[in-house]
């Protein structure tokens, strides 16, 4: 799965270079493990789709990781680096910025599937779940590709102290 193989590459250049970031990708990483779960469980041809779809507790579990990982990312960890940023005399570049606000651009579809989905019963259908699914994981691989970009400003920018 490319957004597995992604992780990976993201976790070898950047994982135990900061708490920050080490705890960000613990928690990117048990999203994508929530997400793997539903889409195994996606019917194929063969299958029924009925006998595939998620239980409503799958479902609630999915919704929760993608809530915890979007309010980690908004209210904790970025919270974190501007503090870390301000304590050496940093300031944000319009670059920063700019990729902060595309991870933002992600946020509303995601919490769209999360308020549809969270609270369905067994008596639902799904009609549309395959592809709501498929495309929250798209939604996901994007926000992802961006966190790496963001994290890849924050590494250069602490890399040369302010003023330099």
């Amino acid at each position: 799965m490319v957004m597995l193989n992604k992780f990976k590459q993201t976790q070898e250049q950047w994982g135990g270079s900061s708490e920050v970031i080490d705890h960000w990708l613990e928690t990117r990483q048990e999203l994508i493990v929530e997400y793997c779960k539903l889409a195994a469980l996606q019917p194929s041809s063969t299958k029924s789709s009925l006998s595939s779809l998620p239980t409503s507790e799958e479902l609630q579990n999915f919704c929760q990781h993608v809530v915890d990982y979007i309010s980690e990312g908004h209210f904790k960890i970025y919270d974190m680096v501007m503090d870390k940023w301000r304590s050496t005399g940093f300031e944000a570049t319009d670059d920063i910025n700019h990729t902060y606000a595309r991870i933002v651009l992600t946020t509303e579809p995601l919490l769209n599937f999360t308020d549809k989905y969270a609270a369905v019963s067994e008596e639902d259908t799904l009609d549309s779940f395959d592809s709501d699914l498929s495309l929250i994981g798209e939604i996901i691989e994007v926000r992802f590709e961006v966190e790496d970009e963001l994290i890849q400003l924050i590494a250069n920018s602490l890399a040369v102290p302010p003023g330099a």
